[in-house]
């Protein structure tokens, strides 16, 4: 052993929690960063950062194949596609930012420790296993941000080879002639859209009643009927038979059954891959040896400010129920270090949490759903308006898609926004801040929108919630 370190402030997971070092240093904390493997966790390294740099990859590539003639651009029928260089594109974006990372911790005088942490008390770690030799170390506060790993489908092996999950499609620079994706929430839609603009046949099997099944009613039968335009194939209230999987010499055969009994669909494909989302990483690091420490289904309970029932122990991330994405444990990571600075900020909010999936239409939502909202007992009025009445939308050529909003009937409170469509994920970026400060539709109405520009899809979703909707 190394010695002991010590430190004001541990934090056992190198993911979106090295925000909160930053913010911990910021307050004059000597702070050290636990990670195994490479700074940035998930979102950088195996989620969002590879995944959505190989969907604007994708994008493109179709947009220059289904539409480069209309906007005046030759030659399109012969463009081709060099995964490999698909692949290196991928890994440079991600090396940049794992780079940007380690310049930051470096900047803020965190010390990062690689290795393997394991507790040993509520606040003292043992690393061991990595660069930094095997080494003791305690604070006065740890947070855990251990993290998440795919969710596997119970019956149904995952051999990473036929049968693959998120992880292993991130790191194979090759496109399946066709591949059936389990799981139509965000990680298998946006996977659905990839594979099929790179030219992939697709199969999307959805156990539950619609795609996108934590979205808006409306958003999941708008995107349900748009990937089944663009010849996605898509089965809902279906699963796999994990007992008819039969692997072939080039692929995988396998039965896609109604949840009623009433279809039964005999398929082949390159790959299936298992998409359902991800579960907690809470196992090999300690956790059974701390008293009074509250678990239910391998997430850590805390409070809105983060803290575990265990003093001067809290947990951050896709550890913690809530959203599993990568700015909700940024910014929970930020809250439970203020906490512990003593700043005194308000409790987690997470109907204050936006959500995006990045697939083709793009979609995204904060607050409540209609169906939500009604079942919360509020009595609410909607609007919703289509991009396809918008000048920018036909001048960059995306038309498919709404902006929709649900508000208070009697206030005009902002209860909830849901946008499907081109840039949806920064349209969102004003309905959030009006949920925040409580504002109302028609206060989203008098604000000026620029024209032409997408956002004028807000506007008018705005006014149609009073039927004032100016260009339909």
């Amino acid at each position: 052993m190394n010695g002991e370190h010590r430190y004001d402030l541990l934090i056992l997971g190198g993911g979106m929690s090295y925000v909160g070092a930053i913010r911990a240093a910021q307050l004059g904390m000597k702070v050290g960063l636990i990670e195994r493997d490479r700074l940035g966790g998930t979102c950088l390294n195996r989620g969002c950062i590879p995944s959505k740099a190989l969907l604007e990859s994708a994008g493109l590539y179709q947009r220059v194949r289904e539409q480069g003639g209309e906007f005046g651009l030759t030659g399109t029928d012969g463009l081709g596609l060099d995964t490999a260089v698909l692949g290196q594109r991928r890994d440079a974006v991600v090396e940049k930012h794992v780079k940007g990372v380690e310049f930051l911790m470096k900047k803020n005088n965190v010390t990062v420790l690689q290795g393997h942490g394991v507790l040993t008390g509520p606040t003292s770690v043992r690393v061991s296993g990595g660069a930094s030799g095997d080494l003791e170390a305690s604070a006065t506060d740890l947070i855990l941000a251990t993290g998440s790993a795919p969710r596997p489908l119970p019956g149904l092996d995952v051999d990473q080879e036929r049968v693959i999950d998120s992880d292993e499609a991130l790191r194979r620079d090759r496109i399946p002639g066709s591949v059936t994706i389990v799981g139509a929430g965000a990680i298998g839609v946006e996977w659905a859209s990839l594979y099929h603009d790179l030219g992939a046949q697709v199969r999307l099997v959805e156990f539950l009643d619609r795609v996108v099944p934590l979205e808006d009613a409306d958003v999941s039968k708008e995107l349900h009927r748009l990937f089944r335009k663009r010849g996605i194939e898509v089965h809902v209230a279906s699963t796999i038979d994990p007992g008819s999987l039969e692997r072939t010499a080039t692929g995988v055969r396998h039965t896609i059954l109604a949840n009623d009994g009433t279809a039964r669909t005999d398929v082949e494909s390159d790959w299936i891959m298992v998409a359902i989302g991800r579960r907690p990483v809470t196992e090999n690091i300690g956790l059974e040896q701390l008293d009074g420490l509250r678990m239910e289904r391998g997430y850590v309970l805390v409070d809105g400010h983060m803290r575990t029932d265990v003093p001067h122990l809290y947990a951050i991330g896709d550890i913690v129920p809530g959203y599993a994405l990568a700015h909700v444990a940024s910014h929970e990571s930020v809250l439970a270090v203020e906490t512990i600075a003593g700043l005194g900020p308000d409790a987690i909010r997470m109907d204050l949490m936006p959500r995006v999936t990045f697939s083709r239409p793009e979609i995204a939502s904060v607050g409540l759903s209609e169906a939500e909202a009604t079942a919360a007992g509020r009595a609410v009025k909607v609007g919703s308006f289509p991009f396809r009445a918008l000048g920018k939308a036909t001048i960059v050529g995306e038309v498919d898609g709404f902006a929709k909003f649900v508000a208070d009937a009697q206030t005009g409170e902002l209860l909830g926004a849901h946008i499907i469509g081109a840039h949806a994920g920064d349209l969102l970026a004003e309905p959030t801040f009006a949920r925040l400060v409580e504002g109302t539709v028609e206060e989203i109405a008098m604000s000026v929108h620029p024209h032409p520009t997408l956002t004028e899809v807000l506007a008018e979703a705005a006014l149609a919630v009073d039927g004032a909707a100016l260009h339909v």
